[in-house]
């Protein structure tokens, strides 16, 4: 599913217009992105959590010439972790997302 398809099922959801859904959209993904940024959490009890998670800098192989390491730097990731409401309605279809409040 692209964004546009994404803002268009919103405003259908929402019975709002696809302007204000896609308003809506933008500020949801900003505000995660500014408070993961700023190194905190975003977590939506039974949907997940947005958080970021630091990986070490390491050594890794120039795909063009494998003998050749390079060094990979350390940086910090954006990671999601899935909770239990959209496990089940994931894994058991149609059937449990109307535990998840309607979400499809």
């Amino acid at each position: 599913m692209t964004k546009q398809e994404f803002v268009d099922k919103v405003a259908d959801k929402a019975s709002i217009s696809k302007r204000d859904a896609a308003e809506a959209v933008d500020a949801f993904l900003d505000s995660i992105t500014d408070v993961l940024g700023s190194g905190g959490e975003v977590a939506f009890t039974g949907f997940g959590k947005f958080t970021t998670q630091a990986r070490a800098a390491r050594q890794g192989v120039n795909p063009r010439n494998p003998s050749q390491r390079v060094q990979i730097p350390a940086t910090t990731v954006p990671k999601f972790s899935a909770g239990s409401q959209l496990k089940a309605a994931v894994k058991g279809g149609a059937a449990n997302r109307s535990s998840m409040g309607g979400m499809q």
